[in-house]
């Protein structure tokens, strides 16, 4: 049986949560720097950055995407627009949807943007071998699932 001594033969829940906390914590620190050094805030990269990989798409589907509520990313879209990186622009088949777009300047911007900010991460994860790198992902992502899975209400 595992201790909970903290040595590192420790591999109890606790210990690997709080292993996987520190190393969040300090990428997430890394990933704000590398963001903040844009100008840009967290919200508006998120944002911009959606609308470069996905296209035009309705402002609550960026939110939903994004993680913000709709009062967030309505402020986010605003504070967008009026610096001219994106537009609003009606839905033709459904008046109530409103779709965001990036202008040419928003484009520009968050190309430059999110190209350094990639080589940053790719930076922060090159102490990793590629085959660190397959057996990482697919670890978070089995944990991940089955922590969604401890969430969804039991049938």
């Amino acid at each position: 049986m595992a201790s909970s001594d903290g040595n590192s033969n420790d591999l109890s829940g606790i210990h690997l949560w709080l292993i996987l906390m520190k190393a969040y914590r300090a990428l997430a620190q890394l990933d704000t720097r590398s963001i903040a050094s844009s100008g840009l805030g967290r919200s508006d990269f998120a944002a911009l950055e959606i609308l470069l990989h996905k296209g035009a798409l309705p402002v609550n589907t960026i939110g939903r995407q994004v993680m913000l509520t709709s009062g967030s990313i309505t402020t986010a879209v605003d504070r967008l627009e009026k610096k001219q990186f994106v537009r609003r622009r009606a839905c033709p088949k459904d008046r109530r949807v409103t779709y965001v777009e990036l202008t040419p300047a928003g484009r520009t911007l968050i190309q430059q943007v999110f190209k350094a900010h990639a080589s940053k991460l790719e930076a922060v994860f090159e102490p990793l071998s590629t085959a660190e790198r397959s057996t990482l992902a697919t670890l978070l992502k089995k944990l991940g699932k089955h922590g969604e899975s401890m969430l969804s209400p039991r049938t």
